[in-house]
């Protein structure tokens, strides 16, 4: 794949423009930067993209094995290209293997997978992740200044739909925890009712029982009030 013409950089970053974020999640925009990386920039073989939070490091997506295992090796040991570059967000530029003494237990396995040079680039995906895109080549001197160039182009681009993709995905989850709770809000206010209508009681004193019960119960207050109604209308009316 390495050897065949690249995707004219132009679509590429027209591409990562029209990712619709309704359609796809964070892992899916993700793997679209690693797959389009892989096509545009020349010469690399397999693409990854590494994510940061806090100490925990993981490849989030990745075009081949390759790729996912040299990563992977690299958190083991606790360096590379890749956690320098997402630390830094910078670029790391890897041209001869053979020659290089920076990692010298990552060193030998990149070699030993056949790599012979690397370019990871910095991905400042939001204030708690970093990131980089890694491009592994099995070929010396794979990445020139004009393939850093585009690389470092490349990674803006991917960085913006990231960072959209990752806005978006908060944004949908805080949706989801709203009507999660609106809903139990709702559940809870149906079981205050039927309470109050059995026990005779205000709307506080139904409020204190609910939570009673599930003190009590150890469970938590919407599973309370859910079950009661529940069992409420399952009841055989008189």
């Amino acid at each position: 794949m390495a050897d065949q013409q690249p995707l004219d950089p132009t679509h590429a970053f027209a591409e990562l423009g029209r990712i619709k974020l309704d359609e796809t999640d964070l892992e899916g925009v993700l793997q679209q930067v690693a797959n389009l990386a892989k096509r545009t920039i020349a010469r690399v073989d397999e693409a990854s993209v590494t994510l940061i939070r806090g100490r925990n490091a993981h490849t989030a997506a990745f075009t081949g094995d390759l790729a996912a295992n040299l990563d992977e090796r690299q958190y083991e040991q606790g360096g590379g290209p890749c956690l320098e570059a997402a630390a830094t967000t910078a670029v790391v530029s890897v041209p001869d293997l053979t020659r290089e003494e920076r990692w010298p237990h990552y060193t030998p396995a990149a070699l030993d997978a056949g790599v012979r040079s690397s370019l990871s680039v910095g991905l400042p995906v939001q204030e708690a992740v970093t990131g980089a895109l890694n491009m592994y080549s099995t070929k010396p001197g794979a990445f020139d200044d004009e393939a850093v160039v585009l690389a470092q182009t490349f990674a803006g681009y991917a960085a913006v739909a990231l960072a959209n993709a990752h806005l978006y995905d908060a944004t949908a989850t805080l949706a989801q925890h709203m009507q999660a709770a609106m809903e139990s809000r709702a559940v809870i206010e149906q079981a205050k009712g039927i309470v109050i209508a059995e026990q005779r009681c205000s709307p506080d004193e139904a409020f204190s029982i609910l939570s009673k019960m599930s003190q009590d119960g150890n469970r938590k207050l919407r599973d309370v009030a859910a079950t009661l109604v529940e069992n409420k209308y399952r009841r055989p009316q008189p």
